[in-house]
């Protein structure tokens, strides 16, 4: 029998769908689904992603045809055709998206037909399937990219050997997404390469149409948009490498390392940038060796966070802080056996020798309860292992747990509600410079 999560850390495929393509220049969002979903998801994207705010043409403006009793009964592809003839009037827009909801799916309207009709008077019509009972916003976003990929980009049978895509961060569920990804595109540009990212600054329709000439693709996840990387390379030919989400010094060198392997990029060239960011890196890094011995901000922590960030995170804690990240908590819904296996594969081999307890669980009342029972009460005892002096990174709905402990915390992963993100990244060295300055920060606030 199937059961609710409580509290997830997520929207629904459709919610993860509109996000994405939000988050592309010019690009209009039209829901086919009942009335709510998109004043609901919206609400849910901009209050929960550091107040992303909604954009152009988007947030509680996205058109929808707001489906009610009348199309539930007789159909609804009429009402949608209607709302994207009225949007192409209305809305000034370079490309247009029909995604669909539960309802509209589950009573059959073909809304890839009805957005065919308008392609075929060579309107930029196009239309992807995400009723949100297909799976959560990852998968959201892995649907969008294999639209995109199989039916926008156009095929090209020229490469460019030096043209690179990139994607695995997905907008708004990854609330620093923007600054991520301009820090892991100045890194590859470093290697003598361009990079199209799709969802980052200045990136343009254009780059995306012609992202096929590129002579491979980086997915820069275990999960998060590999079957779209299968979709481009059936379609137009371009292989793709999988590389975790790097977060610090060794999570950053391993990145590097395995796109330079890629590319077929002399070892020495590729030592020489790590060398010249480890440098920068350390630079800053040593500064706060005064006041780390001072007054002792080594903690043990819990990281609370989907299977991207939990083994980035945790790794960075060990390896860079010095920390010791005993529990750590993931919690996707969606990962089979194998999927699992490789998650727990990221967090072995660690330089500091440390080796984290690593539990999957989406449910956020748990995360008290498992802390708890990693770290018993003294249950009487005067000497007992406690979790303290502790500190918890997971979203704002960890805050409360925190303070039962009385540990600190810091929101790093959706939901973030309690923070205003802009161009912030905690990606490769730059961004674990200023992941080191929130932990730290929060550590000192109230000195």
């Amino acid at each position: 029998m199937s059961t609710f999560i409580d509290r997830p850390r997520y929207l629904c495929s459709l919610g993860g769908a509109i996000s994405t393509l939000n988050a592309l220049p010019r690009v209009i969002t039209i829901i086919h689904a009942a009335a709510g979903c998109g004043s609901n998801l919206a609400n849910a994207h901009n209050g929960a992603a550091g107040y992303a705010g909604s954009g152009y043409c988007s947030g509680l403006a996205l058109p929808s045809s707001n489906v009610y009793e009348n199309e539930i009964v007789f159909g609804g592809e009429t009402r949608l055709a209607e709302q994207i003839e009225k949007t192409l009037e209305v809305v000034d827009g370079d490309l247009y998206f029909v995604l669909t909801g539960c309802m509209v799916e589950m009573i059959g309207d073909d809304a890839q037909g009805v957005a065919k009709q308008f392609k075929d008077q060579g309107k930029p019509v196009y239309a992807v399937d995400t009723g949100g009972f297909k799976g959560n916003s990852f998968r959201g976003y892995d649907l969008a990219l294999q639209s995109i990929f199989r039916d926008y980009l156009e095929k090209q049978d020229e490469k460019d050997e030096k043209l690179l895509n990139l994607w695995g961060i997905v907008p708004v569920q990854d609330v620093f997404w923007k600054g991520n990804l301009k820090v892991l595109k100045t890194l590859i540009e470093k290697l003598g390469y361009r990079v199209n990212t799709f969802f980052g600054e200045n990136e343009t329709l254009d780059d995306l149409k012609n992202a096929s000439r590129a002579s491979l693709n980086i997915v820069v996840s275990d999960n998060f948009g590999i079957e779209a990387a299968k979709v481009f390379e059936e379609v137009h030919g371009v292989p793709y490498i999988s590389i975790p989400f790097p977060i610090g010094d060794y999570g950053t060198e391993h990145f590097l390392n395995e796109v330079g392997k890629a590319l077929g990029i002399d070892e020495i060239f590729i030592h020489k940038v790590i060398k010249s960011e480890k440098t920068r890196y350390y630079s800053y890094i040593e500064r706060l060796a005064d006041i780390t011995s001072d007054i002792d901000l080594q903690r043990y922590a819990v990281v609370v966070g989907d299977s991207n960030y939990a083994q980035a995170l945790t790794r960075y804690l060990s390896d860079d802080l010095g920390w010791l990240p005993e529990l750590v908590i993931i919690t996707d819904d969606n990962l089979n056996d194998e999927d699992k296996n490789v998650v727990l594969s990221r967090f072995e081999d660690y330089e500091s020798g440390f080796k984290p307890k690593v539990i999957f669980n989406p449910h956020t009342s748990s995360v008290l309860k498992e802390i708890n029972i990693h770290w018993p009460g003294s249950n009487g005892h005067k000497y007992y292992n406690s979790f303290s002096p502790a500190f918890i990174l997971g979203s704002s709905f960890e805050r409360d747990a925190a303070d039962k402990l009385g540990a600190s915390h810091l929101s790093v992963t959706y939901p973030v509600c309690n923070r205003v993100v802009l161009d912030r990244a905690y990606a490769g060295y730059e961004g674990a410079l200023r992941l080191t300055e929130d932990i730290l920060g929060a550590l000192v606030a109230g000195r």
